[in-house]
């Protein structure tokens, strides 16, 4: 069953071509619920895409909006909601479950696995990015990000790399669902304006860390996760 959430309409801007860097991971964002009964392939997809190598990140973000339907997402977040409303108002498609968005340029339904994999070729063969860094350091992240053209915004994200889940209601009632690279925090931690900027930030919550550099139309063009050199 897909669900809908038409959201409202938001300014887009644009960004100027960023300066090619080493290459970076794909990020593939798939925006899904433990109450949808068609989120479970989309899931286990992005489980598959997070073994699969390192030019890839993929991130589970648990939306809100199911949890008044028989069963209450543990990993479910306001922000991840608000994430996916404003993909949708871009897109035009408003928000459902489960949607896949490859680099923050396209969505799919998250379990058309060759559309969502044309569409990671494609960004991996086209792929623009600053130079983005992030190690841990007394207790906190360093994230440092090189020169280039552009501007955007840096996010700090902290995930958990797998959890399992026995359903006692809703659509997946009596299912053990094995979910990847959940998402238990994000938030914005700093700007970028085409020159080196290095900054540090507490450690967020979650087992695993990763930053994503947003352009201002939402496109993401850096991306890093702890442990990777990009």
């Amino acid at each position: 069953m897909l669900s809908r959430l038409f959201a409202s309409g938001f300014a887009l801007l644009l960004l100027p071509a960023a300066a090619l860097a080493a290459e970076r991971p794909v990020v593939v964002e798939l925006f899904t619920s433990e109450g949808c009964s068609s989120c479970p392939p989309a899931d286990a997809y992005l489980t598959d895409l997070s073994h699969a190598g390192r030019d890839v990140l993929p991130l589970a973000f648990h939306v809100t909006y199911w949890n008044g339907l028989g069963w209450r997402d543990p990993f479910s977040l306001d922000a991840a909601t608000q994430r996916q409303a404003r993909y949708g108002s871009r897109f035009g498609d408003g928000s459902y479950t489960p949607e896949m968005v490859v680099d923050g340029a396209h969505g799919f339904v998250g379990s058309e696995r060759g559309a969502v994999g044309a569409a990671i070729r494609e960004a991996r063969q086209n792929r623009t990015a600053a130079s983005v860094s992030v190690s841990r350091q007394d207790g906190q992240i360093s994230i440092a990000v090189g020169a280039g053209s552009g501007t955007g915004r840096l996010l700090l994200i902290g995930f958990d790399t797998e959890h399992r889940t026995a359903v006692g209601r809703g659509e997946n009632t009596g299912r053990t669902l094995t979910e990847s690279n959940i998402v238990r925090s994000i938030r914005p931690v700093g700007q970028w304006s085409g020159a080196p900027v290095t900054l540090n930030a507490a450690l967020p919550v979650g087992q695993d860390v990763a930053v994503i550099l947003e352009a201002p139309d939402g496109r993401i063009v850096g991306a890093t996760r702890l442990g990777d050199a990009s």
